[in-house]
């Protein structure tokens, strides 16, 4: 069914039912779990998918009980009380801002990068206001290691045709670096009444005279339109809506989905302590007005598929979202960031499923050699094939 232009209005969102304040009132506190053999804090390592001493190496099983359950918090009342749920505390935990992409990132207990992560600038300074995020609920852990991503990445180099020969054989996986992104999570229990013409394909034999003055026919296409409406209901699971700066979007969706309704593990510092976790700058007010128009660009989808016949017009829908609720997470991402000429440019690998997207330049002497080899082709085709 093809999709002419559609129209839509939208009806109030009703709150969710529940207490986000039971859930989230106590910040979550970050508690030492030292190695059994050295006393030193245990750390998340993702190729042996387990805690793992830096120093000595003793590795730990992770288990459940270090955690607190994956609860989904009410929406409503987060944005009613939006002082409830914040503050990391963490007496260990350190914040700096890049002065040229603007990321933050944190660190819990562990040196601070002399760079930012992101884009690689010097430029990076302390940034004070710490009491005022809201403290992750869970996190999806690291699963490939930098190993296996260096691989994938000098890969994906040799495959970049037009990429420019220093690109490819400058070792830029050197800046590797993996980081835990924020990203909110929303669920809801979605609505819609529609209306709309439908539009029926018929078909009529036309008479008409070619060029060379005969008399043929045609079937020519009309469109007979009916009246339209039907209902649906829908449920929205974990939706996401990033809420990094640090990354750029358009290679965050690339790498998605990451699987945060089957594998996300309650949070616990163990699992960040000793990479770099970007604080969110998208709030949830934001982040949750950028849900809602996700959410009704998917559901005029849906209507549209309930329109009979074989194309529509006038599509116009009223929807109605309840049980709101909200996660958010941390999700692991390796990435690459460098400067080539006066531009910077990024690769990211999703550190759960491995897969890869990226930016980079392109070599103008390649695509000039390109182009000019394409013409002397053509030509020679013309001169062998055209007379």
């Amino acid at each position: 069914m093809s999709a002419p232009s559609s129209s839509s209005s939208s009806t109030s969102t009703s709150p969710a039912s529940g207490s986000w304040e039971a859930a989230a009132a106590a910040p979550a506190m970050v508690r030492k779990h030292p190695c059994p053999e050295c006393g030193a804090n245990l750390e998340w390592n993702a190729q042996a998918q387990a805690l793992k001493c830096p120093y000595c190496g003793t590795t730990v099983p992770w288990s459940e009980e270090l955690g607190r359950d994956v609860v989904e918090q009410d929406l409503a009342e987060a944005l009613r009380n939006p002082k409830s749920g914040r503050g990391w505390g963490t007496e260990d935990r350190y914040e700096v801002q890049c002065q040229n992409c603007r990321a933050i990132s944190v660190f819990v207990n562990r040196t601070v990068a002399q760079r930012c992560d992101f884009c690689g600038s010097p430029s990076i300074v302390a940034h004070e206001d710490q009491g005022d995020a809201i403290t992750p609920q869970s996190i999806l852990p690291f699963k490939i290691s930098d190993g296996q991503i260096r691989d994938r990445i000098r890969q994906w180099y040799g495959s970049r045709w037009f990429a420019p020969n220093r690109l490819k054989s400058a070792a830029l996986t050197d800046t590797l670096h993996g980081v835990y992104l924020p990203y909110w999570t929303f669920d809801a229990h979605a609505s819609a009444d529609w209306q709309a013409e439908a539009g029926f394909y018929y078909y009529t034999t036309e008479s008409y005279r070619d060029s060379n003055g005969n008399v043929q026919t045609r079937q020519v296409r009309h469109v007979r339109w009916e009246p339209a409406s039907g209902s649906l209901a829908h449920f929205f699971d974990d939706e996401l809506v990033p809420g990094t700066v640090g990354v750029h979007a358009n290679l965050l969706r690339q790498v998605e989905p990451f699987p945060t309704t089957t594998d996300l593990k309650p949070y616990t510092p163990e699992f960040v302590r000793g990479w770099t976790v970007e604080r969110y700058q998208i709030d949830l007010g934001k982040a949750a007005q950028v849900n809602v128009q996700d959410m009704d660009e998917q559901l005029r989808a849906l209507c549209a598929r309930q329109v009979p016949g074989d194309t529509y017009r006038n599509l116009q829908m009223q929807r109605e979202y309840q049980g709101r609720t909200f996660k958010h997470i941390l999700v692991p991402v390796w990435l690459v960031g460098y400067t080539y000429g006066s531009k910077t440019f990024q690769i990211i690998a999703n550190g759960y499923t491995g897969q890869i997207a990226g930016e980079r330049p392109y070599s103008a002497l390649k695509i000039t050699l390109a182009v000019l080899a394409t013409i002397m082709v053509l030509a020679l085709l013309w001169v062998m094939f055209g007379k």
